[in-house]
């Protein structure tokens, strides 16, 4: 018997095929082994399914508890050494979720993300209760930002310093230096809140109120919070 005779084109194209059916049958847990799971930067309760679909229970990224989510592995950014997984969880309900976690190159961010995250404590003493992203992309070339795009809000969960914020706060992220920087402001214009996040999770947030009448301003200062000119302001960091 005579084996057919392939082209050089063809061989790699077999071998291609091989390697990555292969691939598509590796365990979801291994893949995320690859991209930072039980390293701190990702955690989960429990994965199952191969890398091609599988799901998540209690995913924790930066201390936020994302539940259970669907998870997709492209075997073809396997192959030149990046993980993307991509997340999602569409039922219809205020807290779905769709976007992309990335890593390699010396590069790791966020990609695409749209939906609401529970922020409960996250950024005490502000009484973060939720955040709201719409197409955010954030990415950390080593320890500098490299990217960043998409508007991000934030709701607060009850009152502070006798301010009601449960409107929220928005803007558009970018980059400043190392961080990510969410520059976001209230409807009024009143109420205005600096977030920088760095590579390691560390934040600071700064929030600057114009204060009003004496009543408001003295529920400011009771509130710990520094006049500045016109403003008062607070300037706290935590990690993620």
């Amino acid at each position: 018997m005579r084996w057919p005779q392939f082209t050089r084109r063809t061989k790699i194209a077999l071998i291609a095929f091989v390697v990555l059916a292969a691939i598509g049958f590796l365990p979801l847990r291994l893949a995320l082994g690859l991209a930072g799971i039980g390293e701190g930067e990702l955690s989960a309760r429990q994965v199952r399914g191969p890398i091609w679909y599988g799901r998540i229970d209690d995913l924790m990224v930066g201390g936020i508890n994302l539940g259970t989510v669907n998870v997709a592995v492209s075997p073809l950014q396997l192959l030149v050494g990046r993980v993307r997984l991509d997340l999602w969880r569409k039922e219809g309900q205020p807290g779905d979720i769709a976007g992309a976690w990335t890593s390699g190159f010396n590069q790791r961010g966020i990609d695409d993300v749209t939906g609401v995250m529970p922020a409960a404590g996250l950024f005490a003493p502000l009484p973060v209760g939720t955040m709201e992203f719409d197409d955010v992309t954030a990415h950390f070339a080593g320890d500098t930002c490299s990217k960043a795009e998409g508007r991000l809000r934030l709701r607060l969960a009850s009152q502070y310093a006798g301010l009601n914020l449960t409107q929220g706060l928005a803007g558009d992220a970018k980059c400043d230096g190392k961080a990510i920087l969410f520059p976001l402001v209230s409807q009024t214009g009143m109420e205005r809140l600096s977030l920088r996040i760095w590579r390691d999770g560390k934040y600071t947030m700064q929030v600057a109120v114009t204060a009003g009448d004496g009543a408001n301003a003295a529920a400011l200062a009771l509130a710990g919070m520094t006049q500045s000119g016109k403003d008062y302001v607070l300037t706290f960091e935590g990690q993620m």
